[in-house]
């Protein structure tokens, strides 16, 4: 084929041509907005190669899960690094100093959560307190649920509950006595049965089912959309077969809370008592009180209450039964800690036949298991924030709008941080006074700052307590022909292991 070639004037012309349009509008725009509105290009952090339209999606896709080809990255370019996944920039944190500077230092400016299609689905269109955009709303709904759903004396009221899921777990482990049984399915039926009733109450209805449904709902929440890659695509948006199963589920889930919520009214004003199982009110009563005071600034509705027991399920049951599963995990790996932690419950509660959940406080070692699990196993592996404000940090630009990971994964692996960083160790919180209040930047399985987790202490509470009644009860082996653990990990909204953790009780003699 013939190649066709320009003569050299017509390509000067051309070059000559575009470069005098280029000067006139350059002019143009200065003459118009002013020499201020025109800004020299900004020093972004460093980034590796990227590629055309997907950016820098390649260096995660590989990789599952995700936080591991973070980490790798950062080694090669930095503690802070920017990426591209499709038109949306990503800041990403790898070091304890600069998780400081996004937390602390410029906390304010990024407060907001990334947005996607899934979040607004099943939050309702971020009407909760998770997801919620920062703001005068954002702050009604944090201090509601800080004084009146999970104050720490409400989590207290809740022992009666914790009590009783923990019997029905007893006798359900009893019955698999000897043989290998699958605990991670029974550690989460323990965790959504309470917050099912802390939150709903004794309403009647198929409990198992709604918690399945549930549970589906946030494991297709943690899924990342086309449209979450490319917003300014709109046809992505509609095209979308994840979005279309999400607002199938939540149409279900919708008639579900609905009927909840009317239960709760027509009850309440038949009885004038709180649907609670003792007659007190349980969480809805309380949203539902609030909404009829007229006492708010800015109402809330049946989708905020609706969203507000998503919040509760998404990090009331996820992230604490994933705690307790890896802590158990690691125990199994390591006899030496395992016997040391049912030697201390064991010692604490001698003879009896139940746990007082008011004596776990002085379980030392167990909360040294437990933050050590966090360490190495944060439920949530990276803190996402967006940007409200643009900033600098180290002399880097942070732009309007970008988002912002912390690998807390990594940094909770940092030999930087951490002695023999991979290995679990529970005494290493024995010698220092870091802990999970989000004041140690190079630990926080919880957060830190204005959109720290205000779940925290509900979270704690349910873990302690299952954690200890596990070990005082029984004693565990693996089944027969497991030489190791696979401690892999898989994605998702909760970072959880890839197989289910299957264990041999048999019940304690002592």
């Amino acid at each position: 084929m013939e190649i066709i070639q320009f003569p050299f004037n017509f390509i000067t012309f051309i070059l000559s041509l575009s470069i005098f349009f280029f000067f006139f509008f350059f002019f143009l725009i200065i003459k118009v907005k002013g020499w201020k509105k025109v800004r020299a290009p900004q020093r972004l952090p460093p980034s590796p190669p990227k590629l055309p339209i997907i950016g820098h999606l390649h260096h995660i896709i590989t990789s599952v899960p995700h936080h591991y080809s973070l980490r790798e990255l950062a080694n090669k370019y930095g503690p802070l690094m920017h990426l591209k996944f499709g038109e949306v920039s990503t800041i990403v944190v790898s070091s304890r100093d600069i998780a400081k500077e996004v937390l602390k230092t410029h906390d304010l400016a990024c407060a907001d959560r990334p947005k996607t299609v899934a979040t607004q689905i099943m939050w309702y269109n971020y009407t909760d307190i998770l997801f919620c955009p920062y703001g005068d709303y954002w702050r009604q709904m944090r201090k509601i649920c800080i004084l009146e759903l999970l104050s720490n004396k409400n989590v207290r009221s809740f022992e009666y509950i914790r009590k009783d899921e923990a019997l029905v777990l007893t006798e359900s482990i009893l019955l698999s006595s000897g043989v290998p049984f699958n605990l991670t399915e029974k550690i989460f039926v323990f965790m959504s049965s309470i917050t099912f009733r802390t939150a709903l109450g004794k309403v009647s209805m198929d409990r198992d089912g709604t918690i399945k449904l549930i549970k589906k709902a946030l494991g297709l929440a943690g899924q990342f959309d086309l449209a979450d890659l490319f917003p300014s695509v709109k046809i992505f948006s509609f095209v979308s077969w994840n979005k279309f199963k999400l607002l199938k589920l939540r149409k279900k889930l919708d008639e579900i809370l609905g009927n909840i919520i009317e239960d709760h009214i027509d009850n309440f004003s038949a009885t004038k008592r709180g649907n609670g199982e003792l007659g007190t009110e349980d969480l809805i009563d309380v949203l539902l009180r609030l909404k009829e005071s007229g006492e708010l600034d800015f109402p809330i509705t049946n989708d905020s209450i609706k969203s507000i027991i998503f919040d509760m399920f998404a990090g009331g049951t996820d992230t604490s039964s994933t705690a307790v599963e890896w802590a158990m995990s690691e125990l199994m790996r390591n006899p030496r800690v395992m016997a040391k932690a049912q030697d201390e419950v064991r010692q604490a509660f001698n003879g009896r036949k139940t746990i007082e959940e008011t004596e776990i406080h002085a379980l030392k070692y167990l909360k040294l298991v437990i933050n050590e699990t966090l360490r190495l196993h944060p439920s949530v592996s990276m803190i996402p924030r967006s940007c409200r404000e643009e900033f600098e940090i180290n002399g880097y630009h942070i732009p309007l709008n970008a988002n912002v990971i912390i690998n807390i994964w990594s940094i909770g692996r940092d030999p930087t941080y951490w002695h023999n960083p991979e290995s679990f160790e529970p005494e290493r919180f024995e010698t220092n006074s870091i802990n999970f209040l989000g004041k140690n930047f190079e630990y926080l399985p919880f957060g830190s700052g204005r959109r720290i987790c205000p779940g925290m202490n509900f979270g704690i509470a349910n873990v302690e307590f299952l954690l200890a009644h596990l070990l005082y009860y029984f004693d565990w082996k693996l089944p027969q022909g497991v030489g190791d653990l696979d401690m892999s990990e898989i994605d998702g909204f909760v970072v959880s292991r890839k197989s289910n953790l299957h264990l041999i009780a048999t019940p304690y003699e002592g």
